[in-house]
């Protein structure tokens, strides 16, 4: 609504007065997500939780001092963990009005935007629950989703889901429940549907709103039912868990198109422990002489003419990422077929 105002002086003319603007303090953070590969499982770098607590991912205020944002990246995580990062790339930003009850800036009238970084190590001191300061641990990734596992037999859980999922579709309101069915068919797959690795995000989501995470809980203030923390995954601190999801379906989906999954291996490697990083970070089992024929059709390792011997068997040969291919071709990913084993359901 424009107010008007009388006219100034002889001549003048009207002037109209805008409404009040309401603006409020924005604080905003830099938030790491640290991937790496130990002994074929993706693991992330967190904060070890306090008492009481929950494990936090590398975080912290953006500050006058930091160039860049992406230079206040990394003096947080090598401040809070010890550890240098290579390649880093820009995540996304989470500033949601409706924050989570533990967020440090909810109530005071404030808003906070969290910038998320996805950064990839090589496997330098990765063993699980070893990091290079004693706050931090590397937590395997699939303990915050276990359902997205499928190189193994995923029943365990896919019975749970499949049923807290039914009930809550069929709680719906009439005009909803064909909309949430179809939502969870294309999330978690079916025998019509397959499952699509880089979900992983929406199916976090599609949990979280079907109360089937404690944070859906405490984000109301709530306290989870039993039933809810029994097998629902490791939730984080804040919304962790859910930025976590993001690189996760992030990460799933670039190494479709991009080298990435070289970050994560030594310089030298074998063939086999490429693959094996390959099924870790999509969770399914890929079918072997596909895999090989498409790395060696796609040019993207190079022999180095050395063995390695600590094989369990024959001795293999060791490559190296032939890093030409960036500059011959633009998608220079790892795109796989998986086997049946890992396919869904």
């Amino acid at each position: 609504m424009r107010l008007p105002i009388a006219p100034l002086g002889v001549g003048g003319d009207a002037m109209t007065l805008e409404p009040p603007v309401t603006t409020s303090a924005v604080a905003v953070d830099l938030t790491a997500v640290v991937i790496a590969v130990s002994e074929d499982t993706p693991v992330v770098l967190v904060r070890r939780p306090e008492a009481g607590g929950r494990a936090a991912l590398p975080a912290g205020p953006l500050q006058a001092e930091h160039g860049t944002l992406q230079a206040g990246l990394r003096s947080w995580v090598e401040r809070q963990t010890d550890l240098g990062l290579g390649y880093v790339e820009q995540l996304y930003t989470f500033g949601d009005r409706s924050r989570p009850a533990d967020d440090p800036a909810r109530g005071d009238g404030g808003r906070r935007l969290s910038i998320a970084y996805l950064a990839l190590v090589p496997p330098l001191d990765t063993a699980v629950g070893r990091a290079p300061d004693p706050r931090t641990a590397w937590m395997p990734w699939y303990d915050a989703f276990p359902w997205e596992d499928l190189r193994s037999d995923p029943e365990p859980w896919r019975a749970r889901l499949r049923s807290a999922l039914a009930a809550w579709g069929s709680a719906a309101p009439k005009g909803l429940k064909a909309a949430r069915t179809e939502r969870v068919r294309l999330t978690f797959g079916d025998e019509s549907s397959d499952w699509d690795a880089e979900r992983a995000l929406e199916r976090y989501e599609l949990l979280y709103e079907a109360g089937l995470v404690p944070e859906a809980a405490w984000d109301a203030g709530q306290t989870p039912a039993t039933e809810v923390l029994d097998g629902a995954g490791r939730p984080l601190a804040i919304d962790h868990r859910r930025i976590l999801a993001t690189a996760v379906s992030r990460l799933r989906g670039k190494i479709k198109y991009r080298p990435v999954l070289f970050e994560l291996l030594p310089e030298t490697f074998t063939l086999l422990r490429l693959q094996r990083t390959a099924e870790a970070i999509s969770g399914v089992a890929l079918h072997k002489p596909n895999f090989r024929r498409l790395v060696a059709q796609q040019g993207l390792v190079e022999d180095t003419g050395q063995m390695e011997a600590e094989t369990g068997g024959r001795p293999a040969k060791l490559v190296r990422f032939r890093r030409d291919v960036i500059s011959e071709r633009p998608a220079p990913g790892v795109r796989a077929t998986a086997t049946r084993r890992g396919s869904y359901p």
